[in-house]
């Protein structure tokens, strides 16, 4: 039997299973052996005191950081979840590198992109106060006490916020897939420091592109120096050998250049130059128009193909001299035969992804007109990044939320194109200023706000294509299937874990009766004011299951056992009283791993029998 450690995953010991995989004779009994893999290396090891490396006051803590392993847990939340059973996404309340970490187990490499718009580190930003001691308490601290600003008076301005971003990115990239990326928003305070960051978390080599968006439609004439208009985004590819980006959508302006002058049957067509910018003697000669004027390419140019070519096109129909047969020579380049989009540039205007004003009025229309949030991302720019990354079944993460403006992006572009795509959205449930109009409007949190955001947005492409389907609207180039939109998701809070922590402080022996008590109230080792349910998610994480695999509930001997996916490939139980006859009950079912409590059973001879009866069925059996 093998016993669940309660623990998220261990990423030293990936990494050094990793290091096994390409250097086994440097892993000695499960430890790394530090001097044979200096000695492999040979003179790629760089043990020279001055090198080229990106350094910080507090790396080393971060770093820690990322590596520690975490033992909460994400509790479900019901009633505040949309479409519960039937949903594929998620929303997550809770400091993003917990929860990241808990994620790592079910979502390792399952993530094809990531979109995240981090705090700007202007000094007004909320600041992730890292405790490395004890992460939930620091959290449960800190969501009850708002917004920290990090001035750049307080010393290490630049060096808190890469602590903050470090272990988060490093956590991050494991979850991505070979062929995924990760699309980072910035501005100048932090970008440069942010280049360098992601240089040494994915790798120079994974570099993509830095996208320069053009947030504001209007220069800013107070500026003190320079009106800034645009912002970036940074984008790293996990494994750029493996990553194959899109083509953006043709937009109906982009198509409207192709037309059919001459009634083709290879369809609309634009011409083409057919001149060279450089003289080339096989290249230079007279052609006929059908009107019977001859011409030559202008001084200092050539044409683009040889007579003998020109004359095969000319055969197919592929030479254009105008309506009258007169002009100079085009070549007709059909719409039919080109790549069906446009390759991406790294300028985006605000008249093609929006701008922050743009968002901003957005936002306050969709929520009753009340300005809840400051400096939303607009949709249409998030969607661009989804168009150029994502497939139309792939899973997508945005761990600094708001105002869920991914999530928001996620659904109108699967609305637009019929795609599956499905959302993990994190968001700390910061607490909203008592003078804000967020907070006067019952949001208590930048989370309420993210969630109502997500309810209203699924609520208007319900009705979209609701209307679609009687013939009303067509939402996007393709028709929708006539399957609904997903606009529902799991609601899950990070908390301490719902199993008992032993208290292991000092007892004198005047006092041995409280050792007593100890061992007496850990005999259930499960919290009083935790669900069954609870517990069953708490496994799904430290399991590997994804947070939204179906799960149901069966009846056995009068216990209930909580059955995973469809097939039932995995039963759990946390009630007390079983015995060794519920082995062949289970067994008839067939599931391929069995988890129970080990206070489920009366006795450890109850524990080992059912476990080997179960065995005898090709049954794994886990215990917690």
């Amino acid at each position: 039997m093998k016993k669940l450690d309660g623990m998220s995953l261990d990423n030293v010991r990936e990494r050094i299973e990793e290091l096994k995989r390409l250097f086994p004779e440097a892993v000695n009994e499960g430890h790394l052996d530090y001097d044979t893999l200096m000695f492999i290396l040979g003179d790629e090891f760089d043990n020279e005191h001055e090198k080229y490396r990106f350094e910080w006051k507090g790396k080393l803590d971060s770093l820690r950081q990322a590596q520690k392993r975490s033992t909460a847990t994400l509790r479900p939340d019901f009633e505040q979840s949309r479409d519960w059973d039937s949903t594929g996404n998620l929303y997550l309340e809770g400091d993003n590198l917990e929860v990241l970490k808990l994620l790592q187990q079910g979502y390792l490499r399952k993530v094809k992109m990531i979109y995240i718009d981090p705090p700007y580190n202007t000094g007004n930003d909320f600041v992730y106060e890292d405790n490395f001691a004890d992460p939930i308490k620091q959290y449960k601290e800190v969501t009850g006490q708002g917004m920290r600003a990090n001035p750049e008076t307080a010393g290490r301005y630049h060096s808190k916020w890469l602590s903050m971003m470090y272990p988060r990115l490093k956590i991050a990239k494991t979850l991505l897939r070979d062929d995924g990326v990760i699309f980072i928003s910035i501005d100048d305070n932090e970008q440069a420091n942010l280049k360098k960051l992601c240089d040494e978390v994915f790798g120079e080599e994974n570099f993509v592109v830095q996208v320069v968006w053009e947030k504001k439609y209007a220069p800013q004439n107070d500026a003190k120096y320079f009106s800034l208009n645009h912002e970036y985004l940074i984008c790293y590819a996990r494994n750029i050998d493996s990553f194959n980006r899109n083509l953006l959508p043709m937009t109906d302006q982009q198509q409207s250049r192709y037309r059919n002058l001459d009634n083709d049957p290879r369809g609309p067509w634009k011409g083409g130059d057919t001149l060279r910018n450089e003289p080339r003697d096989y290249a230079i000669f007279p052609l006929k128009t059908p009107s019977g004027r001859e011409v030559l390419p202008p001084p200092g140019t050539s044409w683009r193909y040889t007579e003998e070519k020109f004359a095969e096109m000319i055969t197919d129909n592929r030479i254009w001299f105008g309506a009258d047969g007169n002009n100079v020579p085009s070549v007709k380049r059909f719409l039919s035969e080109i790549k069906q989009g446009i390759v991406p540039i790294s300028l985006w205007y605000h008249k093609e992804v929006g701008h922050t004003q743009s968002a901003t009025q957005f936002l306050t229309k969709f929520l009753d007109n009340q300005r809840l949030f400051d400096f939303p991302k607009p949709v249409d720019l998030v969607k661009r990044c989804l168009q150029i990354a994502t497939d139309s079944d792939s899973i997508i993460l945005d761990f600094f939320s708001g105002s869920a403006t991914t999530a928001h992006a996620v659904m109108h572009l699967n609305a637009e194109d019929s795609g599956n795509r499905k959302y993990i959205m994190i968001q700390i449930p910061e607490p909203t200023d008592h003078n804000s109009e967020a907070f006067k409007a019952g949001f208590q949190s930048i989370a309420d706000i993210g969630k109502e955001r997500i309810r209203r947005a699924g609520d208007n492409i319900m009705a979209e294509w609701q209307k679609q389907q009687t013939g009303q609207l067509t939402l996007g180039e393709e028709q929708r299937t006539a399957n609904p939109p997903d606009i529902g998701f799991r609601l899950f809070k990070l908390d301490s874990s719902n199993l008992k922590e032993w208290d292991d402080s000092y007892v004198s022996p005047e006092q041995a009766h409280s050792l007593f008590d100890r061992l007496e109230n850990f005999l259930d080792i499960f919290k009083p004011d935790r669900r069954a349910v609870d517990v069953v998610y708490e496994l799904f994480l430290k399991y590997g299951i994804a947070l939204t695999e179906k799960l149901s509930t069966l009846e056995i001997q009068g216990k209930t056992f909580y059955v995973a996916g469809d097939d039932g490939y995995l039963f759990i139980c946390v009630d007390k009283g079983l015995t060794v006859e519920i082995a062949e009950a289970i067994a008839a079912y067939e599931p391929g791993t069995v988890i129970f409590a080990n206070a489920s059973f009366a006795t450890d001879n109850d524990l080992i029998n059912t476990s080997m009866a179960l065995k005898k069925h090709l049954i794994e059996v886990r215990w917690i």
